[in-house]
């Protein structure tokens, strides 16, 4: 059987198949330079497992407490120096990437202070750990008040705003890197280290968070190396290569850090405890497998973003622009049409492929979302998957795949989706 009845088997068309080898044709340079990033990126981690001795007595499972766990210590150096910061806390027992950032944030604020976002409003689960919607155990509960900056209509920073909005109060800075369910850009590491810049060139003992999510890996830079005093994210994004079952981490200073390891556990007791449970050669592995997989999700939104702006549809980033995450936003018009792309996604995964996605009020989110994940680990977002808030401009956000090859057929099986019910023309 050929590679093109193999589609077909698939359920992909031979139209749609022919489309995408067409379109596939003119990423061959795109792709070289996603390849390229990978390499240094694998290099960078294989050294920091090499100089932290990571050794077979790493992969250890501790209960209980937890006490003197080597492979938690040594990991947590690992990270530490992949991301060239002081100090790492990474733990099973932050469960995603929504509690790795309420931990952060709440261990480094205190009542009467002001966190600012120069960045416009959070993602959408952020707003009840921040207040903006009320929820019990909220930052704004706690006598933390907010304050952010919205971003100029092309999507660039207003630092005329920004310098107005900074404080007294002001003791912290959430900039977040991806774009979230907001068809915005993704900023790159270079824009964000030129904000922080601006920052502290107006209060310079204010502290920086990022939100790494889907970022990690994508560049030869993270925004721990321009100045972020943390950086925050999930282990079922990019740096846990599709193996790890749970998790998060926080890089960053060792002020900072320690008291997010404080805040996780209690005080008094910090990074000393936390039991691994027997996990850890997933992190371990999938740290290690991280840069390439993150190069096919990459490669998976560059192909994404060429095969639906031909097609008439707005995306974003567009088919040319350069990458910051993994995230493909796809503007498709109606709720109709993002259906029909989820139920594409779907029907590619190795798991519940049969399964069709429908739209349902999931926690966190002020509007019904449809999500298509057919993942080895529920919710990991590494792997192929798409979603996306049922309102207006109707976008799905596309990202994953933990090959190339992967994603591609995902790809492939949403239009052809959108073919079948008349929702796009080839």
């Amino acid at each position: 059987m050929s590679l093109y009845d193999m589609y077909a088997t698939l359920g992909v068309s031979p139209a749609v198949y022919e489309y995408g080898e067409r379109v596939l044709a003119g990423l061959k340079a795109r792709f070289e330079a996603v390849d390229a990033v990978a390499e240094y990126n694998q290099a960078k981690v294989l050294s920091a497992m090499q100089k932290h001795r990571v050794s077979a007595a790493c992969f250890a499972a501790t209960t209980g407490y937890g006490y003197d766990d080597m492979g938690r210590e040594t990991l947590e150096k690992v990270y530490a120096d992949v991301f060239h910061t002081e100090a790492a806390l990474v733990r099973p027992q932050i469960t995603c990437g929504t509690h790795a950032l309420a931990t952060a944030l709440s261990a480094n604020l205190r009542p009467g202070d002001e966190l600012l976002s120069p960045v416009g409003a959070p993602y959408d689960t952020l707003e009840e750990v921040i207040g903006i919607r009320p929820s019990p155990c909220s930052l704004k509960e706690y006598g933390v008040s907010y304050r952010q900056a919205d971003l100029k209509a092309d999507g660039s920073f207003d630092y005329d705003a920004i310098r107005a909005a900074i404080n007294d109060k002001t003791r912290l800075v959430t900039i977040q890197r991806s774009k979230g369910y907001a068809t915005r850009p993704t900023f790159s590491v270079k824009q964000i280290g030129e904000l922080i810049a601006f920052i502290r060139g107006i209060k310079p003992d204010v502290k920086v968070m990022v939100d790494n999510c889907y970022g990690e890996f994508v560049d030869t830079v993270e925004p721990s190396d321009v100045g972020a005093d943390m950086t925050v994210g999930s282990l079922i994004k990019n740096p846990g290569g599709g193996l790890a079952p749970i998790g998060g981490y926080i890089v960053g200073t060792e002020e900072c850090v320690s008291r997010c390891a404080f805040r996780l556990s209690a005080p008094g007791l910090g990074q000393e405890v936390g039991a691994n449970l027997g996990i850890l050669p997933a992190f371990y592995q999938g740290l290690f497998l991280a840069p390439t997989v993150v190069a096919g999700a990459l490669k998976g939104a560059i192909f994404a973003a060429n095969i639906y702006e031909r097609l008439g549809f707005r995306v974003v980033p567009n088919a040319t622009e350069p990458r910051h995450d993994i995230i493909q936003a796809v503007e498709l018009r109606s709720p109709e049409a993002m259906s029909a792309f989820c139920h594409g996604i779907q029907a590619a995964a190795p798991v519940d492929s049969y399964v069709m996605p429908e739209p349902w009020a999931m926690p966190g989110y002020d509007a019904e979302v449809i999500m298509a994940a057919g993942a080895f680990v529920q919710g990991s977002s590494i792997e192929l998957s798409a979603d996306g808030p049922i309102r207006p401009p109707y976008a799905v956000y596309f990202q994953g795949g933990l090959t190339w090859y992967h994603a591609k057929l995902g790809i492939l099986l949403s239009l052809q989706k959108l073919v079948e019910k008349g929702l796009a023309t080839l």
